[in-house]
């Protein structure tokens, strides 16, 4: 097929998932809810506990909601992407999945869509969060908003890419709640979203090695550092790296020949 017949198709992911959210408006607001809560009220309540020093990429001392913001936008794809994971449990349960594995194009290609279609809805979730915090005096470099881009960008694809790999591994709707509560949570608190990890290592050093091999962690800062036009190629190689082994993880598990999905006997492994 030509090239031409892959951008058809691309496109009609993408615009499948974009109307998907477009009619799904209580996911748009929920995704909006969760980080706004913990800038309007939990930030408010910590400012004077967790006081910030300057630290990296910092250049003076913050307000405490002004730290937290790269952890809520990556919380916002973090969530995203396990939505996504969800979307495709449910498509597979209703059969929506078969047919679209059934398409002549190769099945790495349509997953790999999926995915970006994905994470292009996390970026524009993530940008109308960075619009409200703004009127909340949350202003970073003008360039900042473009640089953090590339960073939402790759973020989303590693987290979408997690949360497809666990979709192949949920057998039911229900089952979901547990990725909720063993995946998504550990993630999160276990990371510098809310707190700077020097905090943490100093009322628990075990849990500050945790965060320190959390990719969610890395994630964070890469957001943190390129919202204030700075690079942290640790963070980079870390995201990066975990991005190249979540998605080939996915694509693995969504073979019909030799991945989970075929071992399980799921609907969309008779494709």
């Amino acid at each position: 097929m030509s090239y031409a017949a892959y951008a058809i198709c691309l496109k009609g992911i993408i615009w499948r998932e974009g109307l998907r959210f477009l009619h799904q408006r209580e996911r748009f607001v929920s995704a909006l809810v969760r980080p706004l809560v913990w800038l309007f009220i939990f930030a408010a309540g910590f400012r004077q506990v967790l006081g910030i020093s300057i630290i990296p990429p910092y250049e003076t001392y913050i307000l405490y909601e002004v730290y937290i913001t790269p952890g809520l936008l990556a919380m916002i794809q973090l969530f995203n992407g396990m939505q996504s994971s969800l979307s495709m449990v449910y498509d597979r349960e209703m059969g929506n999945m078969r047919v679209l594995l059934l398409s002549p194009f190769p099945r790495w290609f349509l997953l790999l869509g999926k995915l970006i279609a994905g994470t292009l809805v996390s970026v524009l979730q993530c940008y109308a969060y960075l619009l409200i915090a703004y009127f909340w005096e949350i202003e970073p470099p003008p360039l900042g908003y473009l640089t953090v881009l590339p960073a939402l960008l790759l973020v989303g694809l590693m987290l979408g890419s997690l949360g497809m790999l666990l979709s192949s591994l949920i057998k039911q709707l229900e089952n979901f709640a547990g990725v909720m509560n063993f995946v998504i949570f550990p993630m999160f608190f276990a990371s510098s979203a809310l707190y700077p990890l020097w905090r943490v290592r100093e009322g628990s050093p075990w849990l500050y090695y945790v965060c320190q091999v959390n990719p969610f962690t890395h994630a964070v800062e890469l957001i943190r550092f390129a919202l204030y036009t700075q690079f942290n190629p640790l963070a980079f190689a870390v995201v990066f790296g975990c991005t190249a082994v979540f998605m080939l993880g996915a694509l693995v598990a969504y073979d019909p020949s030799r991945g989970l999905m075929a071992l399980r006997g799921a609907p969309g492994a008779a494709a």
